[in-house]
C-alpha cells in the first residue's frame, strides 16, 4: 500500500516539478542558441570590415616613427638648453 502512495507522490508532484525545470532549461538554451548565432552573423560580417587593418596599422607605424623621430630632436635641443 506505501508503494502506492509513493508511486501517486511521485507522478503527481515530482514528475510536473522536473517537467516544468527541463523547459526553462530547454527555453535558456534557445535563447543562447540564438544569441550565438547572432554573434556568427556579424562576426562573419566584421570580417569583412577587417581588410584595411594591414594598412592602416603600417601607417600608424610610420607615423610613430616620424613622432619620434621629432621627439628625440626636440629632447636633444632641450637638454643642450637644459646641460
Amino acid at each position: 500500500m506505501l508503494w502506492w502512495i509513493g508511486n501517486a507522490i511521485l507522478l503527481l508532484a515530482v514528475v510536473p516539478i522536473l517537467i516544468a525545470l527541463l523547459n526553462r532549461i530547454l527555453a535558456a538554451l534557445e535563447r543562447i542558441r540564438g544569441a550565438s548565432d547572432e554573434i556568427l552573423a556579424k562576426g562573419v560580417t566584421l570580417t569583412g570590415e577587417l581588410d584595411g587593418v594591414p594598412e592602416a596599422l603600417a601607417q600608424t607605424t610610420r607615423t610613430i616613427n616620424e613622432v619620434t623621430g621629432g621627439a628625440t630632436r626636440y629632447a636633444g635641443s632641450v637638454a643642450k638648453l637644459l646641460g
